[in-house]
């Protein structure tokens, strides 16, 4: 029996904005029927937004693919079935009308899960071409058109810090590598 239970990843879509809901809903079902053996992951792809509220920052987590709830599952039987049937879900991905649920292809599973391919990490070790106290200017952004002077340089999440004179007051920006150019 646990030789043919391989488990692929499927999108299940859902009523936009009851992701998690979906998800919760699904889960619940798993455990009620006893079909944790054949659904392992149930998944709302989603990344951290900060929003300022009152002077506050609030980390809000927003979901990553309206309408999207991923799941690692082995849809034999009646699973698909039972998934169909739960509220708010509208169908799986990529099915033809009554045919099969198509699995996602591993590099859209790591790509939705954002595991970076190991190739656009090392690119990204080239030479930093910025050094502190160079003046540069904002090419990108709302800050278009400015020039600033670095203060500092974060490698790692490749931003600059740049003080730029905005109506004659020195402002600090956070700036991307790619929205400034030396001047």
């Amino acid at each position: 029996m646990a030789d043919n239970n391989v488990k692929k990843w499927y999108v299940v879509r859902a009523v936009s904005g009851q992701e998690n809901k979906v998800k919760a809903y699904i889960e619940t079902e798993i455990n009620r029927l006893g079909l944790a053996d054949y659904i392992s992951q149930v998944l709302v792809p989603t990344e951290k937004v900060v929003q300022v509220r009152d002077g506050k920052k609030i980390a809000k987590d927003k979901v990553y693919f309206p309408g999207y709830v991923m799941i690692e599952a082995n849809l034999t039987g009646e699973i698909p079935h039972i998934i169909k049937s739960i509220t708010s879900v509208i169908g799986f991905l990529g099915e033809v009308k009554g045919g099969d649920p198509v699995p996602l292809r591993l590099s859209e599973v790591n790509r939705m899960l954002g595991k970076v391919d190991e190739l656009s990490v090392n690119t990204d070790t080239q030479n930093i071409p910025f050094i502190i106290g160079e003046t540069i200017k904002v090419v990108d952004g709302p800050f278009n058109g400015f020039n600033g002077t670095i203060e500092k340089i974060n490698e790692e999440k490749r931003k600059l810090e740049v003080m730029v004179k905005i109506f004659g007051r020195k402002t600090p920006l956070e700036l991307a590598f790619v929205q400034v150019e030396k001047v």
